[in-house]
């Protein structure tokens, strides 16, 4: 799909990504980077820092990481001062650290609910707010990655779909309050997609191919794929896409969660 793409429709841009250690995130920073993009990522992680950081740079392109927790401001703000300081101010910026867990709300601690509501939530609006000057400076744009729970319920998911319906109400914010200052805001909300920690969490309550039945395409996303788009999204082809959510899940969202639903309780209710 990227062979679709100028190889320098990135080139001489700087994009930082939180959560940049692996999965999705780490998808997205290496389409941007096979676009021609610097990259500044930054995870709680270092050893997968490091190894997708070499990753990175065999692309040709310039890579630096930071260790940091986006629940700590104080780490972010570093985190950020560190991309700035080897690459320059930033592009592009992703808000893409998050956690997750399958459990019935009743079932949900108040350590575990506000752990998800921290690393996605809170997380996402401290590298947005410590990105604010580099991209004010730059026209740049933020990219939050979000979640189809955030559009409708999903049963063990309430945490989830709290933080990320908050992210995505926090984007369309800073679409409407730092547009005027020529700063993009949007949403992408991956399905299904092979090869994540997502997917082995849900392999242990269904087998792979009832998920799949669950998308009219018939099969996963690549992570290729969700990176593709994200990086489209952060590029002057998206100049005037600001306030959306863009969903990428192969059209799973169009008959609802009530499949995922019922997946997941029979697998959590005992037969008899």
């Amino acid at each position: 799909m990227r062979d679709l793409l100028s190889k320098d429709l990135l080139r001489g841009r700087n994009v930082f990504v939180s959560g940049g250690g692996s999965g999705v995130n780490l998808a997205i920073a290496q389409a941007c980077a096979e676009l021609g993009a610097n990259v500044a990522l930054c995870g709680r992680t270092e050893a997968k820092l490091k190894l997708a950081t070499a990753a990175l740079e065999a692309l040709g392109v310039e890579a630096v990481y930071a260790v940091a927790d986006v629940r700590d401001a104080v780490a972010v703000d570093s985190a950020l001062e560190v991309a700035a300081r080897h690459l320059g101010p930033m592009d592009a910026v992703v808000c893409g650290a998050a956690g997750n867990f399958l459990a019935p709300a009743e079932r949900i601690s108040s350590n575990g609910f506000r752990a998800v509501m921290d690393i996605d939530l809170l997380g996402s609006f401290h590298v947005a707010k410590a990105s604010f000057e580099q991209l004010r400076t730059t026209a740049g744009n933020l990219l939050f990655v979000s979640g189809g729970q955030s559009q409708m319920p999903f049963v063990h998911q309430a945490h989830v779909s709290a933080a990320k319906a908050g992210v995505d109400q926090l984007m369309r914010t800073l679409a409407l309050e730092w547009g005027p200052l020529g700063i993009r805001s949007n949403s992408i909300i991956p399905g299904p997609v092979s090869g994540t920690e997502g997917m082995r969490r849900l392999a242990e309550t269904a087998d792979a191919d009832v998920w799949a039945g669950m998308v009219p395409l018939g099969r996963f996303a690549r992570l290729e794929e969700i990176g593709t788009i994200a990086a489209i999204l952060m590029s002057p082809l998206a100049a005037f896409v600001n306030g959306a959510q863009i969903v990428v899940d192969g059209g799973m969202s169009l008959s609802g969660s009530s499949a995922f639903n019922q997946a997941v309780l029979s697998a959590a209710t005992p037969s008899d």
